[in-house]
């Protein structure tokens, strides 16, 4: 087999694993817009609506630091190239010695966590007076096991896709939101909010242990076998280790972010925490459909990649290249989506019960904010994760921290300031939070790229296929506007159907006669079922 042929491979290869976490996200974000949906039907933008959004952010912190993202830059590089190596029984004994310091690591967290409740709660949410905040601190209590049983599920991710096993990881947490479905179901009609949202947050515990349930027999099998232990000096668990320190505080950093924007958003109201967090479900779906799933389908494949330092950056240019323009030729229409026609989406998604138009309408202005820096965010992933196969997870870190001081300074002007200035609704403060994290994202992506092409040679995007990307998407959301206004007495849920199918159609027809050819790539893998 000649060199090209391996190439031609590889890439192919890494492309049907990209549509195989793109699947999977589908589904569990699918299922989460339906979680989000009920939700919004029986909490509407309420006082207990924003406690939950709030409760559940905090122990997500132990989540999104230990959890998918710090394993996949620290843990699957190494346990990925053992796998490259041959080497089974060292990467059976490095994943046991992983599993067995993180589970000690968050169990001890959690407990903290749980004591502690009470002054995270002053600390996050200081705007949250009375039996809000009681409320608040009684569902943090109950969902930190929550987070620690996400992190045992992250590891669980991170040995499935270092066997290629991706579907499975990414599909799990479907099971997560089918568990708070239920409950919201079969409770909804018996309790008001307050007790609700207690009873919900158990049924999100249960559900984190469900997500664990559903993949270790796979990961069992795969590593034939598990035995955990808590030792660390084995040099690859030193290098996990070594790697996972940078990438955690980076995440704590980005953490410190999001917990910005609750406390701000707090300061304005309840009410602001939750239209924040349904708008961060909506701004995140592009994010986690394409941007992660591009960017966990070449990590793998990156961290594998052997030669001569030369060989290493020409096929890394090769697959960020690649995977650039995936990534923009879905996040582009997305952009263009949710600032046009962001209403019909809201709307279609989450006006039902208590959620009424002026509830879509702010969930909207809050989601128009966030596309200014959504295409440079999801890129970013991809750059991260080029980082982390080069096994340097500080330069993405010293970026991280950048960006959230950037990300806080404008968001006190945003949020405060600016709308007294302007002379509107200080609700809409809520707006500036997500413009100024977008700022930031831009100054954080051009940084990535800046350093990572002094490393390994110019990449990015070419002026000419991003400007045919916002030809199509301005063209279909023109169509998309206009199909709104004539059917704009239809339900939600059918103008939703009616606009978006549409657009979605306009602009891959107009992406192909542009001469878009990514379009007619994916058109005969469609055809040709993968």
């Amino acid at each position: 087999m000649s060199s090209l042929d391996a190439k031609k491979i590889s890439r192919d290869g890494s492309k049907r694993h990209a549509v195989l976490v793109a699947s999977g996200i589908f589904l569990s974000r699918l299922t989460g817009l339906i979680r989000e949906r009920v939700f919004a039907h029986y909490f509407g933008n309420s006082d207990a609506a924003g406690a939950f959004k709030a409760a559940f952010k905090i122990p997500n912190v132990l989540q999104n630091m230990f959890g998918e993202g710090v394993l996949s830059a620290s843990f699957i590089p190494v346990y990925a190239k053992l796998l490259a190596q041959k080497d089974e029984t060292e990467a059976r004994k490095t994943a046991g010695a992983v599993a067995g310091l993180l589970l000690l690591t968050t169990s001890i967290l959690v407990l903290i966590g749980v004591v502690a409740t009470p002054l995270l709660i002053d600390v996050i949410a200081p705007g949250f007076k009375g039996e809000t905040r009681a409320l608040t601190i009684r569902l943090v209590r109950i969902l930190f096991p929550s987070a620690g049983l996400l992190v045992c599920s992250a590891w669980c991710l991170g040995v499935l896709n270092s066997h290629r096993k991706f579907f499975l990881s990414y599909s799990a947490p479907v099971v997560w939101n089918a568990a708070m479905i239920l409950t919201m179901w079969v409770w909804g009609r018996r309790y008001a909010q307050f007790p609700l949202a207690e009873t919900l947050a158990w049924g999100a515990v249960v559900g984190s242990g469900l997500q664990v349930v559903v993949q270790l027999p796979t990961v069992l099998r795969l590593m034939r076998g598990l035995r955990l232990s808590i030792g660390y000096q084995a040099e690859n668990v030193k290098t996990v280790v070594r790697n996972f320190f940078p990438v955690f505080v980076g995440r704590g950093v980005v953490q410190i972010s999001a917990y910005v924007d609750t406390v701000l958003a707090s300061l304005l109201s309840p009410a602001a925490v939750a239209a924040l967090a349904y708008a961060q479900i909506l701004y995140t779906l592009p994010v986690s459909l394409f941007g992660m799933s591009i960017s966990a389908a070449e990590l793998p494949h990156m961290s594998g990649t052997l030669g001569e330092e030369s060989e290493v950056a020409a096929a890394l240019r090769r697959r960020l290249g690649s995977g650039l323009h995936q990534i923009a030729l879905f996040v582009v229409p997305s952009v263009a989506a949710f600032l046009f026609l962001g209403d019909v989406i809201v709307a279609g998604i989450f006006r039902t019960g208590q959620f009424n138009q002026r509830d879509v309408i702010y969930v909207w202005g809050i989601l128009a904010g966030a596309t200014v820096g959504l295409l440079a965010s999801t890129l970013a992933r991809l750059y991260s994760s080029t980082y982390y196969a080069l096994r340097d997870t500080r330069t993405p870190l010293r970026f991280a921290v950048i960006r959230v001081v950037l990300t806080t300074v404008l968001g006190l002007f945003f949020a405060f300031p600016l709308p007294h200035w302007l002379g509107i609704d200080p609700r809409w403060g809520a707006a500036g939070l997500t413009i100024s994290a977008g700022i930031a994202s831009w100054v954080e992506f051009t940084l990535l790229r800046r350093t990572l092409n002094r490393r390994i040679g110019r990449t990015g995007l070419s002026v000419a296929y991003a400007s045919k990307l916002w030809i199509a998407a301005l063209l279909a959301a023109a169509a998309g506007w206009a199909l709104h206004r004539h059917f704009i007495h239809r339900s939600p849920v059918a103008q939703a159907f009616i606009v978006l199918g549409p657009y979605g159609l306009i602009y891959f027809g107009a992406a192909m006669a542009l001469g878009v050819g990514e379009v007619r790539t994916i058109l005969r893998r469609f055809v040709s079922g993968v």
